[in-house]
């Protein structure tokens, strides 16, 4: 299977054998020493000296955990929004009593750092700035180093960042940007299955969390601080997924951080290439165009539902199609953690030809 959506991605050999480890105990000196292998390694990842919590939820529980350990009910949060998953930090605020103002972006289109500087501006007493790195339902990438400039320069809140499907894979310097808070996902650059979450946490963040009111109890950062320095963790982790992301952060040590960025962008640049060629059209601005997810608007007069399906059935291949106001609209081709432009070529070479089948069968 050409697994070519922006998460869960493959999972490399190498990985699925450590999947296979027999289990340990999550209290002894040998899962203690496994973890602290991998916070090192994640440090070297997110570039950052900050404490790095790891949970075991998905991405939306790791945005919930963000939101919960910064935010008292009442506190007027800035939230950005470029896609499904900028408003869902958003919902996630609200839903916890935060009184959310909304920065929504065309979709396809960048956040604008002097618009958030604006508001900014407008809402002096803000306390938490919410915004998504790269966002996978529209394939564009923030420019998240002028946010970041623009927050430290306007305002006193917390950067609290949704990197889910960006650290990793494109270069996001934790500590040189000012990020307070972090957050990535295990089943994107770091070719794991789903199930883990990785944070990195400032001190600016600590202070602020050691005054939050929102109730939070298996997503407490203090709980997971004090247990992760004991070599533990305050509730029963998924023990195989730690050995998965071992190893897989061994594999990315090997090939080496500033490599891997690169392979990103190229086969990124490749994605499009291949794209274009075929009479295909980019949905994302090409200025802020994503390295980990390409999103390709539906040909007009094809019947997208059955191309897909052709694609799965036929030639074993699976991408995303386009959610919430997207549905129906384009299509979305990962190309995240283990993947090269020959996995590219494999996915486009058969989308051109399933595309090709079900416009033979319409005009039959």
């Amino acid at each position: 299977m050409n697994l070519r959506i922006p998460g869960p991605t493959p999972v490399p050999p190498q990985v699925r054998d450590a999947l296979a480890l027999p289990m340990i105990n999550h209290r002894s000196p040998q899962f203690a020493a496994i973890q602290a292998r991998i916070v090192e390694n994640l440090k070297h990842f997110f570039q950052t000296q900050n404490d790095l919590l790891l949970f075991t939820c998905s991405g939306t529980g790791g945005m919930e955990a963000c939101v919960v350990n910064t935010i008292s009910p009442g506190d007027p949060v800035l939230a950005i929004s470029v896609g499904v998953f900028g408003d869902r930090f958003a919902d996630i605020a609200h839903a916890f009593g935060a009184h959310v103002n909304r920065l929504n972006f065309t979709w396809g289109q960048a956040a604008d750092p002097e618009i958030i500087r604006a508001k900014l501006r407008e809402h002096p007493n803000i306390r938490v700035v919410l915004v998504t790195h790269n966002e996978t339902s529209t394939a564009i990438t923030n420019p998240l180093r002028e946010i970041a400039r623009v927050v430290r320069e306007e305002s006193d809140a917390l950067l609290v960042v949704d990197a889910i499907s960006a650290l990793g894979a494109i270069d996001l310097p934790v500590d040189d940007w000012g990020i307070d808070v972090a957050l990535a996902g295990s089943q994107k650059s770091w070719m794991i299955p789903p199930g883990l979450v990785m944070l990195s946490v400032s001190a600016r963040a600590w202070n602020v969390i050691a005054q939050a009111r929102a109730p939070r109890f298996y997503f407490d950062f203090r709980k997971m601080r004090d247990a992760m320095a004991k070599g533990e963790t305050p509730a029963t982790p998924a023990v195989g997924l730690y050995f998965a992301l071992d190893a897989a952060l061994q594999m990315m040590k090997d090939e080496g951080r500033a490599n891997i960025f690169a392979r990103h962008a190229r086969v990124a640049q490749h994605a499009r290439h291949r794209a274009q060629s075929l009479g295909l059209e980019l949905f994302a601005d090409p200025a802020f165009a994503s390295n980990t997810v390409t999103a390709i608007n539906n040909p007009p007069g094809i019947d997208f539902k059955k191309w897909r399906k052709v694609l799965r059935e036929e030639f074993n291949v699976v991408i995303a199609g386009g959610q919430k106001d997207l549905t129906d609209k384009i299509q979305r081709i990962g190309h995240l953690g283990w993947v090269t432009e020959a996995d590219i070529d494999a996915c486009l070479d058969a989308m051109d030809a399933a595309r090709r089948q079900v416009e033979q069968v319409a005009y039959a």
